[in-house]
């Protein structure tokens, strides 16, 4: 089975790969010949864990192969799979479909036999009707089938879950073309994973509704955390409590800075544009995207509490930029937020991430300073922001972090150390719905 993906990015890049390592004949394509030209060299224009073996693997063993013209790879594909961005669109946002139709375009006039032509990029309800009128335009005569097929991918874990799905989701308007799905996915459906077949509408809603109640236990559960601080609980605690409800589940129930990356702050917004457009709002997700919003503020109050109130002239050890560990993403992430506040309220802030740097650098500038390791970041600085749960920030021991520090003071945003330790070994230590230790005489509580 031939299977083609317009698109190299996250989405299309990990598909096309992933699919060539289940046993297809793959052709990724991308109007960029320099990024394509990287790719046949090996060189993968993302951090995914495992993603640069599997692309040398399959390219080895002629599954895969990258390409820069459309028409020709489409020769003898049965699936065409619409894998470019919907980013944000800054005057309403609402998703910006222009990559999703030039690319649906391209593919009526080029394509001269059945196919099915999946979208698999995260779009608003109804695309795959324009979809379906824009190939019908391009190529009157053409013999074909729209698809949708919502990707669940987590950054840093996408091969995982590419390859161990808790479902698969494809909405067709045909036998013929859930035929086609239905042997695309074989694999999976053979292994017992659900495979969900829909109308199109209802599963390009799909990934917008999951997406969006996963960004509602986030903000909920943040909520909660700022509720335990005010009260005094703890809401380690209380998440664990609610978690072990099976109704509920612990998943998406840790506090912290708020969520980012490429998928929840874009489908969130892309989900109030959409239930304005139907005249039925999603007031919910309104909430949920303004719980997110304030999160950076909240996070930069816990910083100048630590500060005792004055960032100026402070040294400060920001330990992670991108919005998760495991990828290079610096999207929407609180980091970014936080670099930028740190260093507009006077504090020389130096950095250190272990994907993330050169993304970073490229929206900071030369505001903050960039250390080559997590010892630099630490070494001589007033106190430590643990901003992202990288292993090598979690992997050190608080006696470490002392040694390194001017003063053993550390915020923490994810709640990655135990306060008792924290206590036990002289810190200040203040991290997300729970009560701050502040085991430091009253006079050098904090960074003086």
């Amino acid at each position: 089975m031939k299977v083609v993906v317009i698109g190299t990015g996250y989405v299309g890049l990990v598909s096309g790969t992933c699919f060539a390592e289940l046993g297809f004949d793959v052709t990724c394509v991308d109007k960029d010949a320099g990024k394509i030209d990287r790719l046949r060299q090996g060189i993968i224009p993302i951090y995914e864990p495992g993603l640069d073996e599997m692309v040398t693997r399959n390219v080895a063993n002629e599954r895969l192969r990258f390409a820069t013209d459309t028409a020709s790879s489409l020769k003898d594909a049965e699936v065409v799979s619409i894998a470019v961005g919907t980013p944000t669109r800054k005057q309403d946002g609402y998703a910006d479909l222009s990559y999703v139709y030039a690319a649906a375009k391209e593919i009526g006039e080029a394509l001269d036999h059945y196919a099915v032509i999946v979208t698999k990029s995260t779009v608003p309800a109804g695309t795959g009707r324009e979809i379906k009128a824009i190939v019908r335009q391009a190529n009157p005569g053409l013999e074909f089938d729209i698809a949708s097929n919502p990707e669940f991918l987590r950054e840093g874990n996408a091969i995982f879950d590419f390859m161990k799905p808790d479902r698969v989701v494809v909405g067709t308007e045909s036998e013929r073309g859930k035929e086609v799905m239905a042997k695309l996915y074989k694999p999976f459906s053979d292994d017992g994973v659900p495979v969900l077949f829909t109308d199109i509408v209802s599963s390009e809603l799909i990934k917008y509704a999951a997406n969006t109640f996963l960004a509602t236990k986030v903000s909920f559960i943040n909520e909660m955390a700022d509720l335990c601080e005010k009260v005094g609980g703890n809401i380690e605690d209380v998440a664990r409590g609610m978690g072990a409800d099976t109704r509920i589940g612990p998943k998406f129930l840790r506090p912290g800075p708020g969520y980012g990356g490429s998928c929840f702050p874009k489908d969130t917004l892309a989900m109030v544009n959409i239930g304005e457009r139907a005249l039925s709002p999603t007031t919910i997700v309104e909430a949920v995207i303004a719980v997110n919003r304030a999160r950076p503020h909240r996070m930069m109050a816990k910083i100048n509490e630590a500060a005792n109130g004055t960032l100026a002239g402070k040294r400060v050890a920001l330990l992670g930029l991108t919005f998760k560990p495991d990828t290079d993403d610096v999207r929407d992430s609180t980091a970014i937020i936080i670099a930028e506040e740190l260093s507009r309220q006077g504090a020389e802030v130096i950095s250190y991430d272990p994907q993330g740097m050169e993304q970073a650098r490229a929206i900071l500038g030369d505001t903050i300073a960039y250390a080559s390791n997590e010892q630099e970041a630490l070494q001589g600085a007033d106190f430590a922001v643990l901003a992202t749960e990288w292993s090598v920030f979690t992997k050190l021991t608080p006696v470490q972090y002392k040694s390194l520090l001017k003063s053993p003071v550390i915020v923490d945003l994810r709640n990655v150390f135990d306060p008792s330790a924290m206590q036990t070994e002289g810190f200040v230590y203040i991290s997300v719905g729970r009560s701050p230790v502040n085991a430091l005489s009253d006079d050098a509580s904090k960074v003086a």
